[in-house]
Formats: C-alpha cells, structure tokens, sequence
C-alpha cells in the first residue's frame, strides 16, 4: 500500500462507515472521515471532519480542508444516510424530504466538488446502497426512495466519468445489524441480518479488486431473504 493514498468515507460517526475507517486505516491508508458529530476514531492518520454534508457550502469548506492534506483520492465511500421506519400514512413530507437530503443530495455534493481530486484510471468510488433500491418494501419508502434516486444518480456519474477511468462499484445489501436498529421499534428478527463482519467481508473484496474491475451492482442479504 502506498502511503499517500487517500480515501474519504462519509458517515463515520459509528456502524459500518466507523468499521470501513478501521479497516483502511489498517490496510495503511490515509483516512479521512466526514460526519456531522465526529467519531471516537483515534489513529494518527486519520483526519475527522465535521460536515453536514446536506449543505453544499459545508462540502466546499470540506474539501478546502482536505486540499490541505492532499490533492487526490484513491477511494471515496458514500456511506452517509438516514433510515427511518413508518407507513406511507404516518411519513410526514419533512422525513421524506430529510431521507433524499442526506441520502441522495449529500452524495451529490460530494461527488460535484470531488473533481479536482480524482485520480485518473485509479479513484474509485464505492457507493453503500441497499437492496431497498431494488425493490420497495413496506414501511421504507422515504428510505426506498432515496435508494432508487441514488443508484440513478449513480449510474448518471459513471458514464459522465468514464472517459476518466473513474469505476464506481455499488454494494447493495440486505438489512445488516448496526446501531441504527436499536432506535427502531420494529419487531423484525436480528438473527436474519447481516452481520457487520458480513458487510466487510463484500466490502474488502471490494477495495482490493484489481484496478480495472468495478462491481456496477453486488447484491448481498442473509440466506433466508428479505425480513418480513
């Protein structure tokens, strides 16, 4: 590993944007977390930033920063995101609204202000989506929404980025059990999850693919399907 190599993860507060950090930071990278309330990570080469990344002028002022430490990323991980669980009836406009703000418009800024770091025929983008992109289900559907915009969005950036040689791999799993259930009330069995050492399993085989493969969409849930 290269020792100026950067990667930049969104949402490393905690859960899976917390143990993707770890990981790189392990494997010798440079790390950069974005989050809106900071993270306990502690490594001296990583670097915590305080952004809302809903606010563009917050992404901008993001970046001058990291422009303060390197001018290219090798890896850039949209893992920020919001997820909250009710019917369509008792959804009210500003939750719908807040799941496309973080879920969809974040990863936008992101991405609109990461052009002067791309690293030709190497940066490669991996997006943390959900198998609620590719197929709605009860009770998620201001998540669901925001998922199917994001995969589109996606899609949009990958063939505007190709002459680049810019890949973008999405992972799209089924439910993993972080932190975040436990602020939901729904009876669903935690045994027919996803682990998070699940999750890094598909996300090491990721990040250490050759440079000429991209994983366009890898799907992955717990055997036993969907939770219902």
């Amino acid at each position: 590993m290269d020792e100026n190599q950067f990667a930049l993860i969104t949402g490393t507060s905690s859960g899976l944007g917390y143990e993707m950090a770890q990981y790189l930071l392990e494997e010798g990278y440079n790390v950069i977390g974005v989050s809106r309330r900071g993270t306990s990570l502690d490594h001296p080469n990583f670097i915590d930033i305080l952004c809302d990344i809903k606010e563009e002028a917050a992404v901008e002022e993001m970046y001058e920063l990291i422009a303060g430490h390197t001018d290219s990323l090798s890896l850039i991980v949209l893992n920020a995101g919001i997820f909250e669980m009710s019917p369509i009836v008792e959804t009210s406009t500003k939750e719908f609204s807040d799941h496309l703000a973080t879920n969809v418009t974040g990863s936008f800024h992101i991405l609109k202000h990461a052009s002067d770091f791309l690293i030709e025929d190497l940066t490669h983008v991996v997006v943390i989506s959900s198998i609620a992109a590719k197929k709605g289900l009860a009770n998620i559907s201001a998540y669901s929404a925001s998922k199917f915009a994001l995969n589109g969005m996606i899609e949009s950036v990958r063939e505007e980025w190709e002459h680049l040689g810019i890949r973008f791999s999405t992972l799209m799993p089924g439910a993993i059990y972080t932190p975040l259930w436990d602020e939901e009330n729904e009876d669903l069995p935690r045994d027919e999850m996803l682990s998070m050492g699940d999750f890094m399993h598909v996300f090491q085989m990721i990040v250490t693919s050759p440079v000429y493969m991209q994983f366009p969409e890898i799907t992955f849930l717990h055997k036993k399907g969907l939770l219902k």
